[in-house]
């Protein structure tokens, strides 16, 4: 999986010092000094200088170089390398993507292919694996639809077959599972709970592939959001794999506004997290949040897989992001608060920042970025 650095829990100065030395003369990151640059690690390299948020942290980042670099992992197949001589899979198409989309580097030489390699992932349960004929798993099925979304290409997937399969992954615990008959694990709370959050803003697409009339409407979104937490519990009740039960639930309004109107590919990220949700969670948030605050986390400190497992600072950033994905999964525009109802604990203490769910970063922290780059 995609590993976001430990620098994350480091002080300010110390990081800015480890992050710019792991950059590679001939581009990208890898994961210390003198180390081979490797998409993963320029992913979380990136993300990291864009947390940090200071403007000597964004300018350390050689952006030729690291284009030259995801030029040079680019595959015949359409797909990326992880690395020199390394695996064609999708995280490396999300990786690749994700880094050239919010450093303003992305072209058309760049996706050029990216779509059917993906495509050609999908699989007939409906998620997305890592590489053609391989099983489907969370983690490559966030990959998969994020590059899709910022590529412009997510109609192409089959979006009806995709919720099929992730709604069906939330377990009884009220974490996720990664893959059909596994135990759930508490970084799946981003991985698939972020899939479900991005399924979120693509109502119009999924109206389209079902054969729906973009003008129903069964509750206005004002509605939806007076409606008590029971209503939730209601709604995941009837989910099945006849979707089409589900998505009449925006205003038609707001379905409008989702229309695919192909943004300029370095403006999707910011296009997509400003679009309106037209409908509500298709996962029960309470659940996730309990999972990931009672059984997830430790007492003295950090997350887990789940319990009996030790901390980690790989499911201590992805259990955060995924409670901060829960949080504010009942919010109908980016920037708004959630509800305290829609927040488990006091709300005070418990309510995360927002993140992209596109990039996994704080939301403000994008925004900063995207100014930074978008005058480059």
């Amino acid at each position: 999986m995609i590993y976001i650095t430990a620098g994350f829990f480091l002080h300010i100065e110390q990081e800015f010092l480890v992050l710019p030395s792991s950059q590679d003369k001939d581009g990208g990151y890898g994961g210390g000094p003198g180390q081979m640059p490797h998409l993963a690690t320029t992913y979380a390299a990136v993300n990291s200088l864009i947390t940090l948020g200071k403007p000597e942290a964004l300018s350390s980042i050689n952006r030729e170089k690291l284009y030259t670099f995801l030029l040079r992992m680019k595959d015949a197949s359409g797909g990326f390398r992880m690395h020199d001589g390394g695996e064609v899979d999708v995280r490396a198409c999300y990786t690749a993507i994700s880094v050239a989309n919010i450093l303003n580097i992305v072209d058309d030489e760049l996706i050029h292919g990216v779509g059917n390699y993906i495509l050609s992932c999908q699989t007939y349960e409906g998620g997305i694996a890592g590489e053609p004929g391989s099983e489907a798993h969370g983690g490559y099925t966030f990959c998969g639809l994020a590059a899709m979304i910022l590529i412009n290409e997510v109609n192409r997937l089959d979006l009806p077959g995709l919720i099929d399969w992730v709604v069906f992954r939330q377990g009884v615990e009220g974490g996720f599972q990664g893959r059909t008959n596994k135990l759930v694990d508490g970084c799946y709370s981003f991985w698939q709970g972020a899939v479900v959050f991005l399924i979120q803003r693509l109502n119009l697409i999924v109206h389209e592939q079902l054969g729906l009339s973009n003008d129903l409407s069964t509750e206005s979104a004002d509605d939806s959001s007076e409606s008590e937490l029971s209503d939730e519990e209601e709604h995941l009740e009837g989910i099945s794999s006849h979707v089409q039960d589900t998505f009449p639930l925006g205003q038609a309004g707001a379905c409008q506004e989702n229309a695919s109107h192909s943004p300029k590919i370095a403006d999707t990220g910011y296009e997509f997290i400003n679009r309106p949700i037209a409908m509500r969670p298709l996962f029960d948030s309470m659940y996730l949040q309990q999972y990931v605050l009672l059984c997830s986390q430790i007492e003295v400190g950090g997350f887990r897989d789940k319990p009996g497992k030790g901390r980690d600072y790989y499911h201590t950033c992805y259990c955060l992001s995924g409670l901060s994905i829960a949080q504010y999964s009942w919010t109908d525009e980016a920037d708004s608060p959630p509800l305290p109802r829609d927040v488990f604990g006091p709300y005070s203490k418990c309510l995360l920042e927002q993140v992209h769910p596109l990039f996994n970063v704080v939301l403000d922290r994008y925004y900063e970025a995207r100014e930074y780059f978008s005058g480059l």
